[in-house]
């Protein structure tokens, strides 16, 4: 019998989540939630739409779990706070772990992770509470990622990497191995990191400029 999951959210991160847990894990949805003031529609995948405030009236901690469906807005933040939100009103708070990613770590995975598909976490490898691992990251060995991450997709952590509270880093960033990245940090798309990040920093790869001749210059295409 498949357990019973409420959803916070109501936007693509709710939906992929509904998708993911629907189709690949042991739980039913059975409902969205949104804080009251951002609830404009009463439902989505045709289920029923709560009010956060109301939501243990309809779906008690006893009946359901919940999972945290939310992006990295403000820097994880939001998403923090709706998960400690959802813990104190006595929730246990699911995980979705892909049955597509590669898990060597004997599941050091806390609460409220999203990991997606083609994810390789090697060995002693450790995952904080509310990480989202978009798809085909390789976190490498002996490596931490703290509480309140986001990795999105084709990120490379080397080994033995701590990454701090509520960083972002984005599509196809490096970090070499055994360097440390302070809490808030936001490593952007493309980067490469080759030594300790400092808490709250930015580091930004450069893009790529447009090159002066015309696509129709190129011959063979």
């Amino acid at each position: 019998m498949k357990k019973s999951l409420v959803i916070f959210g109501t936007a693509e991160v709710a939906q992929l989540a509904h998708f993911y847990f629907s189709t690949d894990s042991e739980y039913e949805v059975v409902a969205f939630t949104v804080d009251a003031d951002y609830r404009m529609e009463r439902k989505f995948c045709d289920l029923p739409v709560i009010a956060f405030e109301e939501v243990t009236k309809y779906y008690t901690p006893e009946q359901c779990e919940i999972f945290i469906a939310l992006g990295y807005s403000k820097l994880n933040a939001i998403r923090r706070e709706k998960y400690l939100a959802a813990k104190a009103l006595g929730y246990r708070i699911a995980s979705f772990i892909s049955s597509h990613a590669t898990l060597l770590n004997e599941g050091q995975v806390g609460e409220n992770c999203l990991i997606l598909e083609d994810n390789t976490i090697q060995p002693f490898v450790t995952i904080g509470n509310n990480v989202t691992l978009w798809s085909g990251n390789h976190i490498g060995h002996h490596s931490t990622i703290r509480d309140h991450c986001f990795i999105a997709s084709h990120v490379v952590v080397s080994g033995g990497v701590d990454v701090g509270e509520q960083c972002f880093i984005g599509v196809n960033a490096t970090l070499r191995d055994h360097i440390k990245v302070g809490e808030r940090c936001v490593i952007g798309a493309g980067a490469l990191l080759l030594g300790d990040a400092e808490s709250e920093g930015i580091y930004i790869g450069a893009a790529t400029d447009r090159a002066k001749a015309p696509s129709t210059r190129l011959r063979g295409i």
